[in-house]
C-alpha cells in the first residue's frame, strides 16, 4: 500500500514493512514521551520484528510530510460479536509535535477509515487519554461517538501471568 493523501504530494502513507522497525521504534518513544508514560515503553526492535511481522497481529501504517517521516498508527482488527463481523481498532495514532495542524492525522484516520470500508468492517474505534482534550474535540469534530458507560479494563503482564496460573 502506497497512498499519496493530498494533491501536493506534501503528506504520503504506507503500510511498514520490516525495515521500518527503527522508524516504528522511534514514534512509539515519541508518542510515549508526550504521554508522559516513556518509563514503560519494554518494546525493541526484537519485540517489534516478532509481533508486527513474523505473528502478524497488527499493522502499522507510516506517514511522511514533504519526505520526511511525521507520524503513524497501529491498528488491528477485532471482532463484533452483536454486528458478526471484524471491527478496526486503533491503538496509536501519533504525530510529530512540529508537524502537527498540517493534516497529517486526519490522512492517517482517513486512511483507516478507507481500510475499514473497503474491507467491509462493521466499526473503527479508538480510545483516548481523558487529558487530551484537543484530540478528543478533534474526534467529537469528525463524527465520533463518545462510547460512555463502558469502562477500560486491564490485566497487565504479571497480573495476567498470575490470574492464568490461579
Amino acid at each position: 500500500m502506497s497512498k499519496i493523501v493530498d494533491e501536493n504530494c506534501a503528506i504520503a502513507i504506507r503500510e511498514a514493512v520490516r525495515g521500518d522497525v527503527p522508524r516504528i521504534l522511534e514514534a512509539i518513544r515519541g508518542l510515549a514521551l508526550y504521554e508522559k508514560l516513556l518509563d514503560e515503553v519494554e518494546a525493541t526492535e526484537e519485540i517489534l520484528e516478532e509481533w508486527l511481522f513474523d505473528k502478524k497481529k497488527a499493522t502499522v501504517l507510516l506517514a511522511d510530510y514533504e519526505g520526511e517521516p511525521a507520524g503513524f498508527a497501529l491498528y488491528f482488527t477485532n471482532f463484533s460479536t452483536f454486528m458478526g463481523r471484524a471491527g478496526l481498532y486503533l491503538e496509536d495514532l501519533f504525530v510529530k509535535e512540529e508537524l502537527r495542524g498540517k493534516g497529517i492525522g486526519t490522512a492517517l484516520l482517513k486512511t483507516l477509515a478507507k481500510i475499514a470500508k473497503d474491507e467491509g468492517y462493521g466499526r473503527f474505534e479508538w480510545i483516548c487519554l481523558d487529558w487530551n482534550t484537543d484530540a478528543i474535540d478533534y474526534y467529537l469534530d469528525i463524527g465520533a461517538i463518545a462510547m460512555d458507560g463502558w469502562t477500560v479494563y486491564r490485566m497487565d503482564r504479571k497480573r495476567l501471568s498470575e490470574f492464568a496460573e490461579e
